[in-house]
This record gives structure tokens, sequence and C-alpha cells, in this order.
């Protein structure tokens, strides 16, 4: 910015015509005094600007106050100005300035107008830690609401994204998390820049760079965009189990401050997923066989109750058929109960291919489970059905490498012919499994 141009005209800059005594008594204060005049220009400027703004008084001095300040908060800087320029003083007024290293600092500002000297006079405190904190704050509160009120994962890291971005706005963001089983990484939130697909490779090894440190990483432009560099910026998400991931964001600047507010932000985030994946983790405990990944029976009873409704209701049609496996005991027994539960997981994928995928297979207890089937059609084939997931299972099963042959006995109940509530459904069909295992000498295998 060029000297005020006023300045040859008799505006001598008022740092030159003031009391010496008075000049040293305001270069002691720590916070910022600066004079500028009816045009918008600096014409006083004490020592604690430097600290402030990054500029000596000399430099300030015949700069335009508004050029300094954030563009985003100039109009409103511009009408508060206006205002103590008409006589209304103004205490404690907010704004953001941009230092001569190109950072944002808040300013809290008190100013009056001189009618005399027409000038104003103002006093400016650099809040910046403050508000850095109030926003880290808010920001931590916020995580912490998301992590309770989201639905699932994907919910819960699209809000944490929001809340980071209004901190550190950003290009780009990406979650990386570990699998808890083969602990591979994996992207459940991803936000690229249009046409930056042929980044994601990159992207994830700098994922994995990170998650081999506990302290931030800024990674240097993985890409240019203009003449401006690009900077990965990424931090550990660190629960008690160790680095379950990676948080990563793409800025156009960064400096040393943006990785301690995202050190500090990641802390509560990997809170947030820690707290997300045990709700999750419950969730499917409450529904499903954490064996097989079938429903479980508490499922299956709510299923079966909704299902007897809508047949009463409706008129439609639906039938049990109950499942065990043949001398599963023995093969517990001799082999183990290792072979045992690997056997169970792929007799349960195998049932489960038997059926459309909107029909309840549920894993009941031990080697026992329940198909539920409604149709709108009469569902007189039952036994037919049941002969035919029989015939499914005459191919041996590959269990650590050794084939074990299993058959199953079932029986079926249906609505209304066997009962009209589910107690009595299952029951019949539990009875109608076990005669045809009699049947067939298995006896209480």
């Amino acid at each position: 910015m060029n000297a005020h141009p006023d300045t040859s005209a008799g505006h001598v800059p008022m740092q030159q015509k003031s009391d010496p005594l008075f000049s040293t008594i305001l270069d002691l204060l720590l916070d910022a005094v600066c004079v500028v005049d009816a045009q918008g220009y600096f014409v006083f400027a004490s020592a604690a600007c430097e600290a402030i703004f990054g500029y000596t008084p000399q430099e300030m001095v015949g700069r335009r106050m508004l050029d300094m300040v954030a563009p985003q908060d100039r109009e409103r800087t511009l009408q508060a100005a206006q205002n103590v320029m008409a006589g209304h003083s103004h205490l404690h007024f907010e704004n953001r300035y941009v230092r001569k290293d190109g950072t944002l600092i808040d300013l809290m500002w008190s100013a009056r107008w001189s009618e005399v000297d027409q000038v104003r006079i103002a006093v400016a405190r650099d809040i910046t830690a403050r508000k850095r904190a109030q926003a880290m704050q808010t920001a931590t509160n916020a995580i912490s609401e998301a992590a309770h009120e989201a639905q699932d994962m994907r919910e819960l890291l699209e809000r944490v994204h929001r809340i980071i971005d209004a901190l550190l706005p950003c290009s780009a963001f990406a979650v990386a998390l570990r699998d808890a089983t083969d602990q591979v990484l994996a992207f459940p939130y991803l936000v690229l820049e249009e046409n930056a697909g042929a980044e994601t490779p990159m992207l994830q090894a700098f994922c994995e760079e990170v998650t081999q440190t506990p302290d931030p990483l800024a990674g240097p432009g993985l890409t240019l965009r203009g003449d401006n560099a690009s900077y990965w910026l990424g931090v550990p998400l660190i629960t008690q189990q160790g680095v379950v991931g990676a948080l990563v964001l793409k800025r156009h600047a960064t400096a040393a401050q943006d990785q301690e507010v995202l050190q500090c932000i990641a802390t509560q985030v990997a809170s947030a997923v820690e707290r997300r994946r045990l709700y999750a983790s419950l969730q499917f405990m409450a529904h499903f066989d954490t064996l097989t990944g079938l429903v479980n029976r508490s499922v299956l009873h709510d299923r079966l109750c909704h299902a007897l409704a809508r047949a009463g209701r409706d008129g439609l049609f639906l039938c049990v058929l109950y499942l065990d496996l043949d001398r599963f005991k023995q093969i517990n027994d001799c082999l183990g109960h290792a072979v045992g539960d690997s056997l169970l997981k792929a007799f349960a994928q195998r049932l489960k291919s038997c059926f459309r995928t909107y029909d309840t297979v549920a894993r009941v207890g031990g080697d026992e489970f329940v198909v539920l089937l409604e149709s709108s059609e009469p569902l007189d084939g039952a036994w037919i059905m049941a002969h035919q997931i029989a015939d499914a299972f005459d191919a041996p099963f590959e269990i650590d490498g050794q084939l074990l042959t299993v058959q199953t006995s079932i029986g079926s109940a249906s609505y209304p012919e066997h009962g009209s509530d589910e107690h009595t459904l299952l029951q019949h069909a539990d009875n109608s499994m076990y005669r045809m295992k009699k049947a067939r000498g298995q006896g209480n295998s």
C-alpha cells in the first residue's frame, strides 16, 4: 500500500506531532492503539501493533485500514466505522484482520471519534486465543452431541466434517478406519475435490503413514491448485484400543496451530467413533447371532408376531420351518468346538442361500435354526420345500481342510392349519422336526 495520498497536503501522521512522553506511555501498552483519519488511513500505530498485526508502526501508517480487514468482515467493519464517525462510541466490536504473514487474527475494538482532530481513535485487543478456545469448546460439544444423536457411522462423520470445516475450512476431507478383524484401512467417509479420484491411492498411503505415529503429520501438496500448494493435514485417531484410523483434510494453506486444533479435535472424534462402534456392536448383538450373522431368537419372535398380525388382517399365508444338524454333538466332541463353530457358520450361509432375501432365517440356539416364510399364496408345498432344502446339504462342507457331510432334520408348521400364535407354531414345527429325526434313527443327536 502506498503512503497516504494526502500527507503532502498537511495531513501529518499523529505520531510526529504527539507528545513524546504520551507516545512512550502508549507504546508500553499490550493492547494496540491506532488512529485512523476520516478517509480510513492509519495515521498512528503504537508499538504493540507489531506483535498483533506483524507490521511495524511505520509500515502501518499510510495504509488503508479496510485493506487489512479479513474480506468477509469488511462490510460490517465499514458500517461500524461509519457509526463511530457519526459520533457513536463503539465498544467491544469484534472482527478479523489479516496479519503480514497472511494468517487471520481475531480482534476486539473499542473506538470513538474525535471531531476536533477528525480521526477515529481505537484500542484493539488480540482475542485470537480466546476465540479459538471458544470455537474448540463449541466443536467438541457438537461432536459429543453427534456421537449420541447420529443414527450410523456415516451420519456421524458427515456431522464431524461440517464441524471441522467451520474451524479449518478444507477442500477435501476423509476419515480412514481400520477394520476390527483384519486391520485393513478403509474409508467410511471420503469427500474429494471434483476430478480428484486419482488422489485416492496417495491418500491411502498418507493415512497409513499417519496411523504409524502419535503426532500430527502435514504432508506437502499431493496436488497443486493454481500457483498455491495444497496440503494434506492428518492426525491419528487414538482410542483405548490403540490407533484405529486417521482423520485427514486438505487445505490450501496451513499453519502450526492448525495441527494443534486438529489434534485436539481428533481426540473427540476418536472417542465418538469408538462410542459409535460400541453402540453398533451392542445393536448387532441385540439383534443378530454373533457366530453366524443370522438374526436371533428375539428378532424372529418380533417378526413372527408381525407376520401373524398381517396374516390375520390381510389373509396372508405363512410357514415356519424348524431345522437342526444331525449328529452335531458328535462332531463337536470328536473334532472340537472350533470345527463345530466353523461348521455352523458354513451351514448358516448355505441355508440362507436357499431362500429369498426378505425371508427370515434365524439361529435360535446351538445347532437349531428357524425359517419364517410369508406369501400371498398358500404354502401347501412346505414339505416339498423342506426336502429340497435337505437336498441342498447333500454336498459336504470343507472345514479346516477336511470334508464333513452333514444332514439336517426339518419340521414345518403352517398358519392357520397348525396354530394362530407364535408359540403354537414353533412348538408344532419343533415336534415335527423331532418326529422326522426319530424316524431316520437319529434319536437325540
